[in-house]
């Protein structure tokens, strides 16, 4: 009986590396569907890589002693002298030390904070791990009353909070060192992606663009099979039809299936493939063709039987942009005045290392595309835009902004002032002023503005700001698709939540000077 082959072109022939450290084997030039269905069954079903149980066993870990470190802090506080632990107060202490630990975990475990999709990446991680804390501290509570348990409130008071900041802070250093290791290629989730070449192509460039959600592309599935010389670019294998996806997931061994929005994958066929991918630990995702807005704007919001996608407006007006406006005003009029020194010692420098102003001015657009100055420290000599006019061909910018890595029209101390974003302080004054806010899109230009499409004009419905997450993710480094990508990301699906997010990255970004020149 004949079997359709799935075919592997030369170029796409490569090695899948096997997450739990054993020797990589080469990738099949050919099957059949029952051969791959056949390949990877000696595998344990949804056992997961042995990277990602020793993650997840160093997150209960690192939970159970934040959680006796604080009860020891707690004890401490509340008996630093040791004079008291006999009493009945100390013995009911030291029951709540013992006993501390295994119930903060198994409350962690009870609101899943211990589930991997929502480890490493989002604040879905800390939002559970707030709503078990907050549980045992109510448990606490109501079990003293109930129970008439002597229990020291002092001891309560210091040492439930602790055991949430120490979890938080645990677990964000365990994230920051696996997303060290997946930039490096390591610890990453082996996917198999099935849709259109095309929409696939792209899933993939984003995907490897951001590797702190430790997704790798390591087969596709597309219609008939057939590949395109973008995903040949891109060196992803073909390995089957849309028919054949939870075979290949077996013989990738995948962790994860990723299937995108066409007319081949409806209702029925992905509640079959749900049901064929039981056996396995690969877990099935659905990419909507809606995308870049994510959190509150979108809810599952079921009619009928059917999980339909609920997308809410933008807020790009209301109560809470009257407190982001009030909050960015505050926090730079603070900044100016703590940053004052700074500012002497850098306007000083700039004076001695070069003739000219300490301050440049330049027209910036802002909100609704009102022109505002905006101001910066000099980091450039006076007659800098007159040189432009013979740099402009050495542009490595991203298309609509000239970027240059050795940009002889700045100065010695120009270097350091960008290299650290220094040079941007003064927009303080701006973000007092109303014309910027803290966080938001980069502040274009009048000409970039000139060369703008419809998309690119949703960047001027919110005030530009000193950072975001152009600065976060790269700066000059990103080119011009990823740079509009990541400002309509941010005016569609802006919250508060969001800024304090981008101004807790901010810091890292420029300590590194990451993508600054």
């Amino acid at each position: 009986m004949a079997t359709e082959e799935v075919r592997l072109l030369p170029s796409q022939q490569r090695r899948v590396i096997d997450r739990d450290g054993r020797a990589p084997s080469l990738a099949v030039r050919s099957a059949s569907p029952a051969a791959l269905r056949q390949g990877g069954s000696h595998r344990a079903a949804g056992r997961r890589p042995l990277w990602q149980r020793r993650y997840v066993r160093s997150i209960v870990a690192g939970d159970a002693v934040a959680a006796l470190l604080a009860a020891l802090t707690g004890w401490v506080v509340r008996f630093g002298d040791g004079l008291h632990t006999a009493s009945m107060a100390g013995l009911s202490v030291a029951w709540t030390m013992v006993l501390l630990p295994p119930i903060w975990v198994v409350a962690m475990m009870f609101f899943r904070a211990y589930e991997p999709r929502f480890l490493a990446v989002g604040s879905e991680e800390f939002q559970r791990v707030l709503l078990a804390g907050t549980t045992v501290v109510a448990l606490v509570g109501t079990a003293s009353w109930a129970f008439q348990l002597d229990v020291a409130r002092g001891f309560v008071v210091v040492a439930l909070p602790l055991a949430g900041v120490l979890t938080v802070l645990g677990r964000l250093g365990a994230r920051h060192l696996l997303h060290r290791r997946r930039a490096a290629g390591d610890c990453m989730q082996s996917t198999v992606v099935a849709g259109h070449p095309r929409a696939v192509a792209a899933l993939v460039r984003q995907v490897r663009r951001n590797t702190d959600h430790g997704l790798r592309v390591d087969a596709v599935c597309t219609p008939g099979g057939a590949s395109s010389p973008e995903l040949d670019a891109l060196g992803v294998p073909v390995l089957g039809t849309l028919e054949e996806i939870a075979a290949v997931a077996r013989k990738a061994d995948a962790d994860v299936v990723a299937t995108l929005t066409c007319p081949e994958l409806d209702g029925p066929v992905l509640r079959r493939l749900g049901w064929e991918l039981e056996d396995t630990r690969a877990d099935l995702v659905v990419a909507p063709a809606l995308t870049d807005i994510v959190g509150p704007r979108v809810v599952i919001r079921p009619v009928s039987g059917l999980p339909l996608l609920h997308v809410d407006r933008p807020e790009l007006r209301g109560i809470r942009h009257v407190g982001k406006a009030l909050f960015d005003r505050g926090s730079a009029a603070l900044g100016l005045l703590v940053l004052s020194p700074l500012f002497l010692l850098v306007a000083v420098l700039v004076k001695l290392d070069s003739p000219g102003p300490v301050f440049f001015r330049q027209t910036r657009v802002g909100r609704d595309g009102t022109e505002f100055s905006m101001v910066k420290f000099r980091s450039m000599v006076t007659d800098a835009e007159k040189l432009l006019i013979d740099l402009r061909a050495q542009s490595e910018g991203n298309g609509l902004l000239f970027k240059m890595r050795r940009d002889p029209r700045v100065t010695r101390v120009g270097h350091v002032l960008r290299r650290y974003s220094l040079d941007e302080l003064p927009q303080l004054l701006n973000v007092v002023g109303g014309s910027m806010s803290l966080v938001g899109p980069r502040p274009p230009l009048p000409a970039e503005v000139a060369a703008y499409g419809e998309d690119l004009r949703r960047r001027l419905l919110v005030k530009p700001g000193l950072t975001g997450l152009w600065q976060v993710s790269g700066r000059s480094d990103l080119d011009l698709e990823e740079s509009t990508r990541l400002d309509l990301q941010y005016v569609e699906n802006w919250s508060p939540a969001f800024d304090v997010m981008i101004l807790a990255k901010t810091a890292q970004a420029v300590f590194t000077g990451r993508g600054a020149y």
